[in-house]
């Protein structure tokens, strides 16, 4: 028997990703299938070859299979009473961002696979990248000296149609915990305050604020500076974001596509000088691991192996998910949010 009895709950079209590396790994055996469509779920299982089981019932899943991991790819709304079922009955849980729809709810997750000792890890998969991790370890170490600001911008005309154009928060909502997750994890600080406006520009396709600009006061004294829209038409950046961090020796700089690199004041007497000379310095790209969901699905589970918090346990995805929710309650007040009360 594998060592991982695996219920997938939400069978739409993300799914796919995470059933396909499921099916790779020698350790896991897929034992469920659960949507609130029962023939989504036998969608799913004719589309992969899976003779497991079928269900609209999650706990009913989980006593008839087994199972002792869920995977939780259903929408927002529905995460808190997944993944709660899923602890209460014994099971780690990986999930897709983000962790819950409220923080209300994401503090009674964190709190119960506190109490249950289960795992809880939410998917981030933009930390995943070989370039982000040379853009983190340049400032890590120190060749830029204590960073002072952190700037993001994000500009795409993104023109999905469906349920995203009828968002009241569409770029805060659904795309930029990700951006936020990123800047916390290239300086290892963590949220304090929020200052953000949203709004929407002549030309938006969207019926919601498909813009906004949020400053953060980051743990370490920083800020981090978020400058977003989904309705920018032309010079587009990455989806990664372009970035900008500033630091007391120089500046590292990523477009989101290439090599991180630095400009670090150049050694030498430079008094006197107003501008003064720089040297590049090259980030190390070197990670080994896989890009995306593999790199964090893999990630989690070597966590559950090792008996350690993955990068994105939910302990720590909360301040990530406070990032998204904080913005939002500031765009609403027009006044600066403490954020420590929502992850504290």
């Amino acid at each position: 028997m594998s060592t991982y009895q695996i219920a997938v709950v939400g069978c739409g079209g993300m799914a796919n990703v995470w059933v396909e590396y499921m099916l790779k790994r020698e350790d896991s055996s897929i034992v469920a299938l659960v949507d609130i469509k029962k023939e989504f779920a036998q969608a799913m299982a004719d589309r992969h070859g899976l003779t497991c089981g079928v269900y609209t019932n999650l706990e009913l899943a989980i006593q008839e299979s087994g199972a002792n991991l869920v995977l939780d790819i259903t929408i927002p709304a529905s995460h808190f009473q997944v993944c709660t079922t899923a602890l209460r009955h014994g099971c780690d849980v990986f999930g897709e961002k983000p962790m819950a729809a409220t923080m209300l709810e994401a503090r009674e997750i964190v709190q119960l696979a506190e109490r249950t000792g289960k795992f809880f890890s939410v998917m981030q998969n933009r930390r995943y990248d070989t370039n982000i991790r040379a853009l983190r370890d340049i400032i890590q170490a120190g060749t830029i000296g204590r960073v002072g600001y952190i700037g993001a911008d994000f500009f795409l005309g993104a023109h999905f149609g469906g349920f995203r154009d009828a968002m009241e928060s569409p770029l805060i909502l659904d795309m930029a915990i990700h951006t936020f997750d990123q800047a916390r994890f290239i300086t290892g600080a963590d949220p304090v305050s929020v200052y953000c406006q949203e709004f929407n520009p002549p030309g938006s396709w969207y019926a919601g604020n498909a813009s906004a600009i949020c400053i953060y006061e980051m743990s370490d004294g920083s800020v981090f500076c978020y400058r977003g829209s989904w309705c920018a038409e032309g010079a587009p950046t990455s989806w990664e974001a372009a970035w900008r961090v500033t630091g007391e020796q120089g500046t590292a700089m990523w477009d989101g596509i290439g090599a991180p690199y630095a400009k670090i004041v150049a050694s030498g007497d430079q008094d006197g000088k107003f501008i003064r000379d720089y040297t590049r310095v090259d980030a190390d790209v070197n990670w080994p691991g896989r890009s995306g969901h593999a790199g964090c699905l893999d990630e989690m589970f070597a966590a559950l192996q090792e008996g350690r918090r993955a990068e994105t346990d939910c302990r720590d995805n909360i301040k990530s998910m406070a990032m998204v929710l904080g913005a939002l309650e500031s765009a609403k007040l027009g006044q600066k949010v403490d954020l420590r009360y929502y992850w504290g």
